[in-house]
């Protein structure tokens, strides 16, 4: 693993709702103890990799037994995930501000590179050492890939029916939601790979989304290469006169 472990920082939600409405001190105790999961697992990995860290290390670390995680938690999939469901979340939240003014791919442009920057440099209740661990993780582990994509494929509903309703149009009888919410993801995924390559050049994955979405709004229906027309009475044939 190449991620940094992220320093202990006090419990507590990373993303927090405008509307957070206060909570009785059970309440505050289970998020407390929720949190506390999130962060030692997210040591964890970066310190041993996904696929080495245990269930159990991660209750251990927390002075809980493991079973007291599985009352959070069905996984440690699930713990490395939470990341990704935030940052959904936030894009949500933006996009239902944003939507009514602006033409769809416009707006969903704006807020997935508005929020992917906060991520990047934490603002918005993000934890950054999180958010550059969760992208190394992922990475390096294929079963974390295939829960991400998972969980990618069901908040995909989320946002067709946001889109639709922002459209004024039916999802269950209009195509146009499903594909812009299709492409969004594709989009997500475009740039997250196009960051860890080298020969892109891209230092943050902000502008990889950002790209990604500018290639939607401009349009997928690329010329394809022509091969160059031979020199007139030049070159072979490839006939054989014999």
């Amino acid at each position: 693993m190449t991620a940094t472990a992220p320093e202990a920082r006090p419990a507590g939600p990373r993303v927090r709702s405008a509307d957070t409405e206060p909570v009785g001190r059970r309440e505050r105790k289970k998020r407390r103890t929720r949190e506390a999961l999130v962060d030692a697992a997210f040591r964890l990995f970066a310190e041993k990799g996904f696929d080495a860290t245990t269930v159990d290390e991660i209750a251990e670390a927390v002075d809980v037994s493991p079973r007291t995680f599985f009352r959070y938690f069905a996984s440690k999939e699930d713990v490395a995930l939470t990341f990704q469901e935030e940052q959904h979340d936030v894009i949500m939240r933006m996009a239902a501000e944003r939507f009514a003014d602006e033409p769809v791919l416009t707006a969903l442009r704006r807020v997935a590179v508005e929020a992917t920057r906060a991520a990047e440099r934490g603002d918005l209740g993000f934890d950054p050492e999180r958010f550059r661990c969760m992208l190394d993780l992922t990475a390096a582990s294929p079963t974390l890939m295939a829960g991400s994509l998972e969980l990618a494929q069901k908040k995909q509903a989320e946002l067709t029916r946001l889109v639709a309703e922002r459209m004024g149009t039916d999802p269950e009888t209009d195509l146009r939601p499903h594909v812009v919410a299709a492409a969004t993801a594709c989009a997500f995924r475009a740039a997250t790979d196009a960051m860890r390559s080298p020969r892109m050049g891209y230092a943050r994955l902000s502008d990889a989304v950002d790209d990604a979405f500018a290639i939607l709004e401009q349009g997928l229906n690329f010329a394809p290469k022509r091969a160059p027309r031979p020199e007139p009475g030049g070159g072979d044939t490839g006939r054989n006169d014999g």
